[in-house]
C-alpha cells in the first residue's frame, strides 16, 4: 500500500533508539525526509548510520536537543522552524515508588513527557492550520489508561498526553491536521531487552521464559500474551502520519496487545 508520504517532513523526537527509532525507519521506507532526535551528536550519528544501512537513499538528518531544557527545545525549532508530521515519543520512565519520588522527578519527568509535546505542538500545530495540513502524534501508553502502581508518575505523564491529544484535535476542527495518541503496550526495546538478560540469569531461565513470566505476572490481561516488537508499533504510527488516515483525529489508538481490559 502506497501511504503517501513521499517528500513529507517528519520530526520524531527520542528516536535514536527503541519505539521513535522504529517509527522513523518506518516513516523512511515510505519515502519521508526524517529528522531523528536524540540528547547528543554521537547517539544521532550512530542512529542515522543504522538507518541509512536499512535504506541507502534514505534522506535522514538529526537535532540534539534534551527535553528536560527549555533552551535546547528552542534551539531544536530554530532550526527546523516547519515540518508535516511531528511525533512526539521522547519520554523517561522507571522504577518510581510512590512514597519516595520528589517533587524535582516529577517536575523533570513533566518537564520531557508532556511539556516536550506541549511546547514543540504549540509552535507546529498553527503551521498546520495554515497550510492546512499536518499531522501531530502523542506516543501515550496502555498505563495511560491502565496506570501500574510501581509506575504512578509515568501513568499521569501519559494520561495527560490524551487530554493534550484529543484537545489539540478540537483545536484544528475542519482542518485537515489531525492529532491523535497512540498507546503502546508492552514493548521490546534496547532498555528491556537488557532487562530480560539480567532477569534470565539470576533466575537460570531463557530470555522468552521472562518475558513470558512478566507478561503473565504484570500485564495478565493481554491478549496476545507476548511483547509487542518497536516495528509493530511503529506499523500504526506510520499509518497514522499518512494522508490515508484523514478522517482518524482526537483519537486514543492502542497498540497495548490487549492490555487494556475494555472494547473502548
Amino acid at each position: 500500500m502506497d501511504l503517501q508520504l513521499q517528500g513529507k517532513t517528519a520530526l520524531v523526537t527520542g528516536s535514536t533508539g527503541g519505539i521513535g527509532f522504529a517509527i522513523a525507519l518506518g516513516l523512511l521506507r515510505e519515502g519521508a525526509i526524517v529528522y531523528i532526535n536524540g540528547r547528543t551528536e554521537e547517539k544521532i550519528n550512530v542512529a542515522i548510520e543504522k538507518l541509512k544501512k536499512e535504506i541507502p537513499d534514505a534522506i535522514v538528518k538529526g537535532i540534539a536537543a534534551d527535553f528536560s531544557k527549555v533552551s535546547e527545545v528552542n534551539n531544536l525549532i530554530n532550526a527546523l522552524p516547519e515540518i508535516d508530521i511531528l511525533v512526539n515519543n521522547v519520554g523517561v520512565y522507571g522504577d518510581q515508588p510512590f512514597e519516595t519520588t520528589e517533587d524535582a522527578e516529577w517536575l523533570n519527568d513533566f518537564e520531557v513527557n508532556v511539556l516536550s509535546g506541549v511546547r514543540l505542538s504549540r509552535h507546529y500545530a498553527p503551521l498546520m492550520k495554515a497550510k492546512n495540513w499536518g499531522r501531530i502524534i502523542f506516543i501515550s501508553s496502555e498505563s495511560a489508561i491502565n496506570i501500574p502502581e510501581d509506575m504512578i508518575l509515568y501513568g499521569v505523564t501519559k494520561t495527560a498526553y490524551l487530554a493534550l491529544s484529543r484537545g489539540l484535535a478540537k483545536l484544528m476542527k475542519g482542518t485537515n491536521v489531525t492529532v491523535n495518541a497512540v498507546l503502546p503496550g508492552p514493548t521490546l526495546a534496547e532498555g528491556t531487552e537488557k532487562m530480560f538478560d539480567k532477569i534470565a540469569a539470576d533466575k537460570g531461565i531463557s530470555v522468552q521464559q521472562a518475558q513470558i513470566e512478566f507478561i503473565k505476572e504484570k500485564r495478565p490481561s493481554s491478549v496476545i500474551e507476548r511483547w509487542a516488537t518497536t516495528e509493530e508499533v511503529a506499523n500504526l504510527v506510520v499509518y497514522v502520519a499518512s494522508p490515508l488516515s484523514s478522517a482518524t483525529s482526537g483519537a486514543a489508538l492502542r497498540v497495548d496487545g490487549g492490555v487494556v481490559d475494555s472494547a473502548f
